[in-house]
Parts: C-alpha cells; structure tokens; sequence
C-alpha cells in the first residue's frame, strides 16, 4: 500500500528554481512537498556562476540573502571579467566588477550604482544550491523527499493525485495536492506530460567543458586574478571561471561548427591551449560538464492545475547567466498567485496571469541571449593572426581586439535592463492606463511606475530600502498622505485581499514616482497607478485578484484607444 501524503502545493524538483518556488509558498503559509531524485547533500553540477540582482532581492524578502552572500569565492576575491591572450598571458582588457567585500560600497565601474538594496553575486551553484537547500529545510510548512521521483500524476477539477516512488527500496507514494510544479530540468516528464512543446533554436553552440582542480594556476596568471578570464587567439579561444578563487576552475572550449563530436577535440590539448601552459602543467579532471547552448522556448507553461517553471519551460545559452535566474523569476511569478488562490482572497482565473506574463518574458530574455552567444562565436572566430606579433602593429591589433571585447561584453556582464527593465504588458490581472513602458536593452532601462513595470526602489532618509518597507502581499505605495484611500482598503478587507499602505516622506519619489498612488503586487511589479483612486475601487480590487478581466485591456503594441482605464473619482 502506497504511503499517503497530503500537501498544498507540489514542487517536482530541488534545483534553485525549485527551491526558491517552495520557500516563497512556505513563506506565504503555504503547505508545500518538493521531491528530488538526488541524495540530501549531493552536490549539483557546476552550472550558473552568478545570482542576479532581482535574485538576490528576492532571496533578501525570504531572509538567505545574507548567507549567500558570504559564500562562494574569497571576500577579496576580484569579480571582473579579463579578456587575456591566453589565461596566462597577456591582457587585453578587463570588466571590473566590485569584489563581495565591496559589493555594496563600491561606487565607480560599470557594475555599480545599482538601484536595489542587493547588487548580483558570483557565486558557483555548488554553494548556492546547499545554502538554499538548509533554508528550506528548516521552514516549518516545507516538506522535502529525497531519493524520489514523481512517475506519473493525474488531475481533476479539485486537486493533483502524482504517484512516486522512493529510490532506495521502491517503496510507492502516493501524493494528492491541489497545484503541481514542474521544476524538473531541461528533459522535463511534467513538461511532456502537460502536451507542451519546445520551438525555438536546438543548438547555437556546443560547449567543451571540464572541472578541473590545478592549485598552481593562479601563480601562472602574471595580470592577476579574475572571476572570467577568456582567452583570444587563433589557436583556441575559450573561458575559464573561478569556483573556490583558490584551485578550482571551470573551463569552457567553445567548439567550432565542425565540430559537433564532443569527445573527437581532444580535451587536453584544448584547455592547455586556452590556458596557455605547456605538458608540464599538471592538473586534474573533476568532472566533464559538456553542454549545448540552445534557444527553446515551450508553447505552454500550464495545463489547469500543473504548471513548469525553469528549465523545464525554458533554456538556452547561458549568456548574462539567465538560465537560473529567468527561472527564480518564474517561480516567484507564480508563487504568490498560488498563494494567493489557496488562502482564498484571489480567484483561481488569477493563475491565468502565469504563462500571460512570464512566456514573452523569457521569449524576449531568450532572444537577448542568443544574439549575444552569436556575436561572441562571431568575435573567437575573428581573432585577427597578427595578435601575438611584437612591434606596433601588434600592439595596435591587441589593443583593438580588447576594446572590442570589453565593448561587446560589458553589457552582458552589467545587464542593468535585464534585470530592472522587463515589464509585463498582457497581463489580465493589471490595470493598464495607455502608456507604453520604456523600452530597455541588455544593460539599459528607465525606471518606470508604467503598469507592469517593476516598482522602482529607493532608499528613505534613514537609509532603509524601499523593498524592506513593502508588504509580503500588495501595498499602496502613497506620496500624498492627505489622499484619502480607506476606500481601497475597504474593497480589499470585503476581500480578504492583503494590503498595505506605504507613505513615503516628502520628496523620497518625487522622481520615480509622478503618480501619487501606485500599488505594488507581491512579486514588486506595478498593478495600477493614480493621482487619485478610481471611481470603484471594488472594481479594482477584483481585478488584480482575478475575478475579473477588463474588457479592451491593453496588449502589447495596443494604442491608447484601444486602453481600458479604470475612470478615477471626482
């Protein structure tokens, strides 16, 4: 007889995606189950090398930010991206980026003057993952099943009956849930099992990798340390990431279009190329993480009450390290929708907001990502033949070269826009009011209280972040004390809807915020905006909690006739 086990919400999987998804809905008060084929304490492979800074401020709201933020490479460990002849050699040019010791006083480069209470991390997975694992752990409404895997599922109109099994011994579970979460990786049974289909670029690059462990390597490096180091000449152009900033590293041989044989280039010979070292280096193989880069998307993130999340719903080229992060942002899209359905304040039509927001999303990342994989296979291809030669005229072809690559790179490793720009504009769970959000680059974006926008921060004059003061559900963010809202508050306590109400002193958003009230979702995107409140506050209130669609509400590309806008009072 199967073991019966009864939970909220289901999580398959025990990733960073999967986990962030569990804490958030723990966090909430949610009863969540995550089960993972993986031993407690089995280590992840060495995949993302950096958390983001919209990650890291969601790991702050859920209180691991701090521990996070202590692991990983030494405190003075330089974060920048080096641009070398070889990894030994000679430096062309080099992306400084704030070590962690500075990360949070460091004022001058690229990588800094960010508008959050937390900049991105370098931190290797293999520290982050443990980390987030013991957190989790120790939440009092989070279960976690190791050594299992889910087999199967059915669903209804009231709930997700999965069937599992544990792997030391075969003994069944059954587990009945109201919501199921697939966060089970590129190769995703609950991806499959949903009907749901991956379009989009199956190879845009394949990737040589090797973990490797050589204590001596940072004595050879004569330009000193570097988180990346990647190395430019004719002979093997390739990337090398620091993992414990001592003698682990990670090593990437960008293979050329011919070739498609991982195991034909010989893998030794390439990583001595791209480090630039002779037979008599000595060093050892860790692990082979050969991978390749693609762009696929999934037509569907949901089918009723099963939805996918990370890589599962999508991947692609890890440039501006997007994989993991675009898919922490998935799970707190939907975690607090789930939530929220679950405590009974939102309706279950709210859940339709998911795959509305979150698929262009990653559609529009996705393709971010893939043009910039191009234009670096591009510039390796490129390396001009003269960039060793001595004299002036190699000197000129080094010193173009690594401007070149410091002026392709930057954005990517310094992706502003990536990170504060996005916005959701289809979403029928938002208030839209006709104006277009401001576009955003890689590394560009304008703060913005557009609908859909992420809600800007700021810091008070007490030095306080704005995201500290904000409510775990929405909050009425208000710059004029004097405007009465208790309307509002009342359509939402009818409800049961969370809200609270947010006074920011005179001045504090005088930029950011030209509207005098600005409601803040759950997940800090904005829900509606007004210099006063609309005419039916009801009307608002049942719209972002999906009870209702507004009728003509604007989609992407949509003009101001055809924007619906929620009339406000007097």
């Amino acid at each position: 007889m199967a073991e019966q086990i009864r939970t909220g919400v289901l999580v398959i999987g025990a990733g960073p995606v999967g986990l962030v998804l569990a804490m958030d809905l723990a966090w909430r008060g949610v009863e969540v189950t995550v089960v993972e084929t993986r031993a407690e304490g089995e280590p992840p492979s060495v995949k993302c090398n950096h958390v983001s800074a919209r990650s890291m401020e969601i790991f702050r709201r859920l209180g691991v930010a701090a521990a996070l933020r202590d692991a990983g490479l030494p405190a003075d460990f330089p974060n920048d991206v080096a641009y070398r002849i070889t990894a030994t050699g000679e430096e062309l040019s080099r992306i400084p980026i704030p070590c962690r010791r500075d990360r949070y006083t460091a004022k001058t480069g690229p990588d800094t003057h960010w508008p959050t209470p937390e900049p991105p991390h370098r931190i290797n997975q293999i520290y982050l993952e443990p980390i987030l694992f013991r957190h989790a752990q120790a939440m009092p409404t989070l279960r976690i099943i190791n050594r299992a895997r889910v087999t199967g599922f059915e669903q209804s109109e009231v709930g997700v009956v999965a069937r599992a099994e544990r792997l030391d011994g075969g003994e069944p579970l059954e587990i009945s849930c109201d919501y199921l979460v697939g966060c089970d990786g590129g190769a995703s049974s609950t991806r499959k099992a949903i009907g749901a289909t991956f379009r989009g670029d199956p190879v845009v690059q394949r990737v040589q990798s090797t973990f490797i462990r050589a204590p001596d390597l940072l004595a050879r490096m004569p330009a000193g340390p570097a988180w990346a180091t990647f190395s430019l000449n004719p002979r093997r152009s390739g990337n090398m990431y620091a993992i414990d900033g001592r003698e682990t590293w990670l090593i990437h041989n960008y293979l050329r279009a011919e070739e498609t044989d991982f195991e034909a280039v010989d893998r030794d010979r390439c990583i001595r190329l791209i480090l630039g070292v002779g037979e008599d280096f000595q060093y050892d193989v860790i692990s082979k993480e050969d991978w390749i880069g693609r762009r696929l998307v999934a037509d569907r993130f949901r089918d009723r009450r099963v939805f996918i999340c990370g890589d599962a719903a999508h991947i692609w080229v890890p440039m501006a390290g997007y994989g993991m992060n675009a898919g922490i942002a998935d799970a707190t899209n939907l975690s607090w929708m789930l939530a929220g359905v679950l405590s009974g304040w939102a309706e279950p039509a709210i859940l339709d907001a998911y795959e509305a927001e979150r698929l262009p999303i990653t559609d529009q990342v996705s393709r971010f990502a893939m043009e910039h994989a191009i234009a670096l296979t591009k510039q390796r291809g490129g390396v001009p033949g003269d960039i060793e030669a001595p004299g002036p005229e190699g000197e000129a072809a080094r010193r173009r070269l690594g401007q070149e690559a410091y002026e392709l790179n930057v954005n990517q490793y310094c992706c502003g826009g990536l990170n504060f720009g996005t916005f959701y504009d289809a979403s029928p769970i938002i208030a839209y009011d006709g104006e277009t959000p401001p576009a955003y680059s890689m590394a560009g974006f304008t703060p913005s209280t557009v609908p859909g926008c992420r809600t800007p921060h700021l810091w008070d004059r007490e030095g306080r972040s704005l995201y500290d003061r904000l409510g775990p559900g929405f909050t009425l963010i208000r710059t004029d004390p004097t405007l009465d809202v208790a309307p509002l508050l009342r359509a939402a306590e009818r409800r049961g809807l969370p809200l609270s109400v947010l006074d920011l002193e005179g001045g504090e958003g005088e930029t950011a915020y030209a509207q005098h009230l600005v409601l803040s979702r759950p997940d800090q995107h904005v829900a509606w905006r007004g210099d006063r409140l609309p005419a039916d506050p009801q009307e608002l209130i049942d719209l972002i909690r999906g009870a209702r669609t507004m009728k003509g509400a604007r989609r992407a590309g949509a003009g101001q006739a055809e924007t619906a806008q929620l009339s406000q009072a007097g």
